[in-house]
């Protein structure tokens, strides 16, 4: 995008609603914080209840790796790895090398981790039916801000090619 581009964004863009930002920020992070207590409840660290829910939510065209996950969690492989050695000691996942490539090695979650996954699905979609209006006002409070003008095709346009 160019410096023209941005200028003609900016022009036609609102200024941002801090107001509607904070709300929205403030409602993920009550929902994060519930997780997180959650996740410590079941017996299990928040991001392994992240990796595990990850895992199990991975499109079927993801081939459960270490590194599709690593970047589905937006941390590095390395981290990625000694979280897997965590939860793999502690019985929630298995490694497996592919039958195609027995180089590739593959994740799989164990009875015990589909079962504390499950148990702790069940209590963040309970969350979700008493947060989610809160949550999703906020959200449509900030993307109704975040509108160009409807007069400003260049903007558009900018916008359509990146």
């Amino acid at each position: 995008m160019s410096r023209g581009d941005i200028n003609s964004l900016k022009k036609a863009t609102p200024p941002p609603d801090y107001q509607s930002l904070a709300e929205l920020r403030y409602q993920i992070r009550r929902f994060l914080h519930f997780s997180e207590q959650a996740a410590r409840q079941a017996r299990i660290e928040p991001n392994q209840h992240q990796f595990l829910l990850a895992l199990k939510g991975l499109p079927e065209n993801m081939r459960p790796t270490i590194g599709i996950l690593a970047g589905r969690l937006q941390i590095r492989p390395n981290s990625a790895v000694e979280l897997v050695n965590r939860l793999s000691k502690a019985g929630f996942v298995k490694r497996r090398r592919d039958s195609d490539d027995g180089r590739e090695v593959l994740l799989v979650l164990t009875a015990k981790g589909e079962a504390v996954l499950h148990e702790l699905s069940l209590h963040h979609r309970a969350e979700l039916q008493t947060a989610g209006p809160a949550l999703m006002a906020a959200l449509q409070a900030v993307l109704k801000q975040a509108k160009p003008k409807q007069n400003s095709g260049k903007a558009k346009a900018s916008l359509k090619e990146q």
